[in-house]
């Protein structure tokens, strides 16, 4: 399944992994990068810079296949703005494949990115802001509908009608997110014009996941439906999380008004690192998509894409065959 994205960044198949906290480290981001798709290490998993450079290394030594790095420039009480200067001056120095930046431009990297052979690419979520990201000269777009887990832009515009318009507004490669999880997800965002898909819910519920994130989450994702997750911290930067004992708790702190102080301590990613070894799925936030709904198995990541990729072509082929005749 050959694609400009899998051109430009030379996997086999358009699936790329998203980032996550706590969870994209260098055993997962190689078991999907050796399936066929786009691993990710997530920056904001490490301390400095160079923990994030042994990351990298530890990753080449499970893989000769590219991966991707996370770098997510959104507020953080844990990360100090030096810290990202850092993880991008690493990037650069172990030139890394691809990066997926979130939050505000990273425009100041750009050239030193570029000039080390790095791709860079943004997630966005509406078409205003994809077209400051061409404008400024990154690779590609990372298209982020509402159904995301994470933190979806508050213009709340789902996967369906952002995709295409972002692909209509401008000419760098389109990969779409949200609401993925599955061939048929491939397929309808192939035909959406986009050039492949990222996930990120999904590659939980993988064996390579099943070290890094206690069983009851991953229990908690094949279990609940795409009616589970809610969205928390409107006022600031939202996430969508699943519905559990601390959004509830959330919920009533926004509605009194709370300050940020006062949200603090339910919403740290402190508090779900912890969670994710103690088991315990209602003291803490755990950011996933709508997507749960289309997940009822663990297997392994070859498994998944190979299946994935096999269904969208099935998919395609077959609509192409009926209109046909």
């Amino acid at each position: 399944m050959r694609t400009k994205i899998t051109e430009l960044l030379e996997i086999e198949y358009p699936i790329i992994c998203g980032g996550m906290l706590h969870l994209c480290k260098p055993e997962l981001a190689a078991a999907i990068s050796n399936a066929g798709g786009l691993g990710n290490i997530t920056a904001c998993n490490y301390d400095s810079g160079e923990e994030l450079r042994e990351a990298i290394h530890e990753c080449r030594k499970l893989t000769n296949k590219p991966f991707n790095v996370n770098i997510t420039l959104l507020p953080s009480l844990r990360v100090p703005a030096e810290r990202f200067d850092e993880y991008f001056t690493v990037c650069a120095e172990e030139r890394v494949p691809a990066i997926e930046v979130g939050g505000k431009p990273a425009t100041q990297y750009l050239p030193m990115l570029h000039a080390a052979g790095v791709k860079v690419f943004h997630k966005v979520g509406s078409v205003r802001h994809a077209l400051n990201i061409e404008r400024l000269g990154y690779d590609g777009i990372f298209a982020a509908g509402f159904e995301e887990g994470g933190h979806p832009l508050n213009d709340d515009v789902t996967t369906m009608v952002l995709t295409p318009r972002i692909v209509e507004s401008v000419n760098i490669p389109v990969v779409t997110t949200g609401g993925i999880a599955d061939g048929r997800g491939l397929a309808a965002a192939l035909a959406l014009g986009a050039e492949g898909v990222m996930m990120a819910t999904r590659f939980i519920a993988t064996t390579e996941a099943q070290p890094l994130v206690h069983e009851n989450f991953i229990k908690e994702i094949v279990s609940h439906q795409e009616c589970d997750t809610t969205i928390i911290s409107k006022k600031g930067t939202q996430g969508r999380s699943l519905k559990n004992a601390t959004t509830v708790k959330i919920h009533e702190l926004e509605e009194s008004n709370a300050s940020r102080e006062e949200l603090y301590p339910y919403i740290t990613g402190q508090k779900t690192k912890a969670a994710y070894v103690t088991g315990d799925v209602e003291d803490c936030t755990f950011l996933i998509g709508q997507s749960i709904g289309l997940i009822n198995d663990i297997v392994s990541c070859q498994t998944l894409l190979d299946g994935m990729v096999s269904e969208a072509k099935d998919i395609l082929l077959k609509q192409v065959a009926r209109f046909a005749n």
